[in-house]
């Protein structure tokens, strides 16, 4: 009988996972602050083109308007009148924000001039029409 005992290596044997977890949020905290986060009109539509379309602020107001006509803010159904009172306590919580008339290439004319027409009752300062930059 042998008097020597075996001595187990008392480090571990186990693989430190500390550095990748580390490396997993830097990745993280990386891919969230480099992202893009769109902001939309609530409604589906299909821009048409122009050659000299500019990107705008991000704090701008989106309203869309629709193939039917429907008008859309904040990603609700609205009328003409509530447009109205929206836009107005929009512009009195910051009066310099720009407004962006999100409408689909078939909306009525008719109905994007009534919305321009609400934008300057309302005291918008900028109102612009969202377009493609064409290619």
């Amino acid at each position: 009988m042998s008097f020597v005992k075996k001595y187990r290596s008392k480090d571990a044997t186990g693989i430190d996972i500390a550095p990748m977890l580390d490396m997993v949020f830097i990745l993280l905290i990386f891919f969230v602050v480099t992202s893009s986060f769109v902001r939309e009109t609530g409604v589906d539509v299909n821009k048409p083109k122009a050659s000299s379309a500019e990107e705008l602020a991000r704090e701008s107001i989106l309203i869309g308007i629709s193939r039917e006509g429907t008008i859309h803010i904040n990603e609700s159904q609205v009328d003409l009148r509530t447009l109205r009172s929206v836009l107005r306590q929009m512009v009195a919580e910051k009066p310099d924000r720009a407004a962006v008339i999100v409408a689909d290439r078939e909306a009525p004319s008719g109905k994007i001039v009534d919305v321009l027409d609400e934008c300057n009752i309302a005291r918008v300062k900028k109102v612009s029409i969202a377009a493609n930059r064409e290619e």
